[in-house]
């Protein structure tokens, strides 16, 4: 049985998707920035998740999100879903978009976790060698100074979706501080100090390593079917929780242990026939496929 996930509400997440075959799907364009930005403020309004950072490279996603509804599961199929039809329709394929069990959403568990993946995705592009600072990726890039600012306006694309479709025809997406931060303003400004810091090591590493970066222009050059010519780890860890505290983190671990041999135990009454048989706080599935009686708030 794969291992069921404990989908919480209130939860913060580093949520990452990537393309099949690592291809350049993704890659920055006219098209691409305003499907990604459109699909992402429409699945965030209708699930109501909060969006505190993204970037869209050119075979990958990452976001940081948090979930007040425990709606995340529903938002991730949405958007994914929703993205890779109306890129296929830009692109003039058919084929799947996303690589097979490429979804990944970490639980950040500290607001020092929350921090250093925020850091992670805004200096992404940087750490891949493609652009000296995040702000000059040229695709889907979240300003850190927008948070608690004004709301971006994402316009419906001219392309794959209908003029007189049921879709709005604007959405605007919101930035938010994560939960746990005292005020907008010092949060930007610890979150763009530790951005900074992270862009300068990334290149210094780079220079270290006589490498230079890709630059804006060869990045645009790619082709949307083109890979990065070196391959990557594959069957590596995959982690469901953040956190550089080791006992937070053991801790953290434990929960989702209980929660794991409770869903099992649960799972084996029902599968049994004892419909009213309750499953731990947190399950999703069972839940909302299958009405099942959940514990806690979602009771």
């Amino acid at each position: 049985m794969t291992l069921p996930r404990q989908v919480l509400e209130g939860a913060t997440y580093l949520v990452t998707r990537r393309c099949s075959e690592r291809r350049f799907f993704l890659r920055p364009s006219k098209d691409t920035d305003a499907i990604f930005r459109y699909v992402l403020a429409v699945a965030a309004n209708r699930y109501g998740i909060q969006v505190h950072a993204y970037c869209v490279l050119s075979n990958h996603f990452h976001l940081v999100v948090t979930d007040p509804r425990a709606r995340l599961p529903e938002f991730h199929r949405y958007l994914d879903g929703l993205v890779a039809r109306a890129m296929n329709c830009s692109l003039g394929r058919w084929d799947g978009f996303w690589e097979r069990d490429s979804y990944s959403a970490v639980k950040l568990e500290t607001d020092d976790a929350v921090i250093e993946k925020m850091v992670y995705v805004l200096a992404n592009p940087v750490a891949a060698g493609l652009v000296r600072r995040g702000r000059e990726w040229p695709g889907a890039w979240s300003d850190p100074g927008l948070i608690g600012g004004e709301a971006i306006a994402a316009e419906r694309p001219t392309v794959f979706f209908r003029k007189l479709g049921r879709m709005p025809t604007s959405a605007s997406l919101q930035l938010r501080r994560p939960p746990g931060f005292a005020s907008d303003a010092a949060f930007r400004k610890r979150l763009g100090e530790a951005l900074r810091d992270a862009e300068d090591r990334a290149a210094s590493e780079l220079g270290r390593e006589g490498r230079s970066f890709l630059g804006v222009a060869r990045v645009m050059a790619q082709k949307p079917r083109a890979h990065p010519p070196s391959g990557e780890p594959r069957r590596g860890l995959n982690p469901r929780v953040a956190c550089r505290n080791g006992w937070k983190r053991i801790e953290a671990l434990q929960r989702l242990a209980e929660f794991v041999a409770a869903y099992k135990e649960a799972l084996e009454s029902w599968r049994a026939g004892v419909r009213d048989v309750l499953f731990p706080p947190g399950t999703w599935l069972m839940r909302v496929q299958h009405a099942a009686r959940c514990g806690g708030a979602c009771e």
